[in-house]
C-alpha cells in the first residue's frame, strides 16, 4: 500500500510556482547573511578571554614576575589591551567600509551567485585562520590584524548581493514588513555567533572562530548550488516596483508616486498588483536588462545622501554594542565571559523585534524617515537609563537590553533593507533596477564608516570611564535623527496634504 503524499509536499504543490521560488530566495539569503554575522561575532566574546582577570584564577603556576597577566594571551597582556582590541575591530571595520563602496559596483556587473558564494567561502577561510592562531601559538599582533583586514574586505560581498537578490524578487508592496522580518538574520547571526563562541571561549578560544568559519563556508557552497538571481531565469514573472497612479491603493499617504501597498489582497510572497499567471507567459529576457548605474548617478537619487549619513551614526551605536557589550557587562556587572556573551544576545533579540516593528509601521504610514527618527529620539534616553540603572538587577538588565536593542537596531534595520531597496528602485530611475546593489553599497558603506568609528572611539574612551562611552553613543543617536530632518519634513507635508485633500473630498 502506497502512503499518501507528504503534507509538506502537498503544501508546496498548492503554492504558485512564483511563490515557491520567492520563498526559496528569501530563506536562502536569510541563512547566507545569518552566517556572515555569525562569523563576525566571536571576536567580541573572545576579548574578555584574551585579557581575563588572572588574579581570580589563583597564583601564577609559572612563577613569572608579572602575576596579574600570566593567563592573558600576548600581545593583549599589556595595559594597552583596550587599544589593541580597538585596533582589531577597526582593522575589520575600516576594510569593510572601504571595500563596501567598491563591492556594490562589482555586484552590479558580476553574477550575484558567484560573487556571494565566493565571498562566503573566503570569509570562512580567514575566520578559521584567525582561530588557528590559538593552536599555532601565534602572539604577533600583525597576524590578527591582517586576518581582520582580509575578512573585512571579503565580507563586503554579502550585503549588496543579498539585498539585490531580494529586491529582484519582491515588489514595493509590504516591503518594509517582509524585509523587517528578513533582516532579523543580523540579530539571529549575532545570537548564534555568541552562543557558538561561548561554548569554547574558556577552554580553546580558537574553536570559537574555526566553527563559525566552517559554517559560513558551507553556506557558501549551498548558495552556489541553489540561489536564483532573477525571476526571469526560471520563467517566473518579475515584481512590479512602481505603478502609474498617484494615489495609494490602501489610502495611506506616501512621499513618492508609487504606493507602499499595491493591493489589499497581496500575500507576502505574491507579486504586487498583478497575477503571476497573467505575466508568466511573457517573461522578460535577460538580454533586455539596462546598464548598471554609475556611483555619482546613484548619489543623485533623492534621499540616498540623507539616509547614508543617518546610517553612519546609527551603525556607530549598533556596532559599538556589537563589539563592546560583552566586555562592558564583564567589567560592570562582573559576570563571566560566557555569561556576558549569553546576556548580550538579548540586545540582538530586541533588534529582531525592533526591525519587524519598524518595517510594519513604515509600511502602514508610508514614512520610512519618520519611523526611524521617532525610534532614534526614544533610544537616546533609554541608553542613558541602561547605563545608570541597567545593572541594578538581572530583571532590569534583561528588560533594558531588549528595549535598547529594539530602538537602536530598528532604524538601522529599516535603512539597510526597505529604504535601500526603495531607493534602488526609485521612480527617477525609470524602471532601471540595476542600481539596487550600488545604492545598497553606498548606504551600507557610509554606515560602515560609523561602524568602524564606534568601536575605535569606545576603545579610546573606555579607559576614562564607561559613562563617557554612553554619552558618545547618545550624541550619535541625536545626530542620526537630525540628519533625517529634511526627509521627515517632506513626509509630514505629504501627510498634511493628503489629509487636506481627503477633507476636501468629504466636504464636496
Amino acid at each position: 500500500m502506497r502512503a499518501a503524499l507528504a503534507p509538506g509536499i502537498r503544501l508546496l504543490r498548492a503554492l504558485p510556482r512564483d511563490s515557491r521560488y520567492r520563498g526559496l530566495t528569501l530563506v536562502l539569503t536569510f541563512l547566507c547573511y545569518t552566517s556572515y554575522h555569525l562569523s563576525r561575532k566571536p571576536i567580541s566574546i573572545v576579548k574578555s578571554q584574551l585579557h581575563p582577570n588572572c588574579s581570580a584564577l589563583g597564583p601564577n603556576p609559572h612563577n613569572d614576575s608579572n602575576s596579574s597577566t600570566w593567563c592573558s594571551w600576548a600581545p593583549f597582556d599589556g595595559d594597552n589591551y583596550n587599544e589593541l582590541f580597538g585596533a582589531l575591530d577597526n582593522a575589520f571595520l575600516v576594510a569593510y567600509a572601504i571595500g563596501m563602496f567598491i563591492s556594490g559596483i562589482f555586484g552590479e556587473r558580476l553574477p550575484l551567485r558567484y560573487y556571494l558564494s565566493g565571498g562566503m567561502v573566503l570569509s570562512g577561510l580567514f575566520t578559521m585562520l584567525f582561530g588557528l592562531g590559538y593552536f599555532w601559538d601565534i602572539h604577533v599582533l600583525w597576524y590578527f590584524i591582517i586576518m581582520q583586514i582580509c575578512n573585512g574586505l571579503v565580507q563586503t560581498t554579502g550585503w549588496p548581493a543579498v539585498v539585490a537578490c531580494v529586491g529582484n524578487w519582491f515588489g514595493k508592496g509590504k516591503r518594509g514588513l517582509i524585509m523587517g522580518i528578513w533582516n532579523s538574520h543580523t540579530s539571529v547571526g549575532n545570537i548564534l555567533g555568541s552562543l557558538i563562541a561561548g561554548v569554547w571561549v574558556s577552554s580553546a578560544w580558537g574553536l570559537s572562530f574555526i566553527v563559525p568559519g566552517i559554517i559560513i563556508a558551507a553556506m557558501g557552497v549551498i548558495c552556489f548550488l541553489f540561489l536564483v538571481e532573477y525571476p526571469e531565469d526560471v520563467g517566473c514573472s518579475p515584481p512590479l516596483h512602481h505603478v502609474a497612479s498617484d494615489e495609494d491603493a490602501g489610502g495611506a499617504p506616501t512621499t513618492e508616486k508609487d504606493p507602499e501597498g499595491i493591493a489589499s489582497h497581496e500575500g507576502p510572497l505574491s507579486v504586487s498588483g498583478q497575477s503571476s499567471t497573467a505575466r508568466s507567459d511573457s517573461p522578460k529576457e535577460p538580454a533586455e536588462e539596462p546598464e548598471a548605474i554609475s556611483f555619482l548617478g546613484a548619489l543623485r537619487i533623492p534621499g540616498v545622501v540623507e539616509f547614508s549619513l543617518c546610517l553612519l551614526f546609527a551603525k556607530l551605536v549598533s556596532y559599538t554594542f556589537l563589539y563592546w557589550l560583552p566586555l562592558y557587562i564583564v567589567n560592570v556587572a562582573h559576570f563571566s565571559a560566557k555569561e556576558a556573551g549569553d546576556l548580550s544576545t538579548l540586545f540582538d533579540a530586541g533588534g529582531i523585534l525592533g526591525g519587524i516593528f519598524a518595517g510594519l509601521i513604515s509600511d502602514y504610514t508610508g514614512g520610512r524617515a519618520t519611523t526611524c527618527c521617532v525610534m532614534l529620539v526614544v533610544a537616546a534616553p533609554m541608553l542613558f537609563l541602561y547605563n545608570h540603572v541597567g545593572q541594578n538587577g538581572i530583571g532590569t538588565s534583561i528588560a533594558m537590553l531588549i528595549v535598547c536593542g529594539a530602538l537602536v537596531n530598528g532604524p538601522y534595520a529599516l535603512i539597510t533593507t526597505a529604504v535601500s531597496a526603495d531607493l534602488g528602485t526609485h521612480e527617477s530611475l525609470k524602471g532601471n533596477a540595476k542600481a539596487l546593489s550600488t545604492v545598497t553599497a553606498i548606504i551600507d558603506g557610509t554606515g560602515s564608516i560609523g561602524a568602524a568609528l564606534g568601536p575605535l572611539l569606545a576603545g579610546l574612551i573606555s579607559p576614562t570611564g564607561w559613562n563617557n562611552v554612553f554619552y558618545m553613543l547618545i550624541a550619535a543617536d541625536v545626530l542620526a535623527c537630525l540628519l533625517l530632518t529634511r526627509v521627515v519634513v517632506k513626509e509630514v507635508r505629504g501627510w498634511c496634504g493628503y489629509m487636506a485633500r481627503k477633507r476636501g473630498f468629504k466636504e464636496f
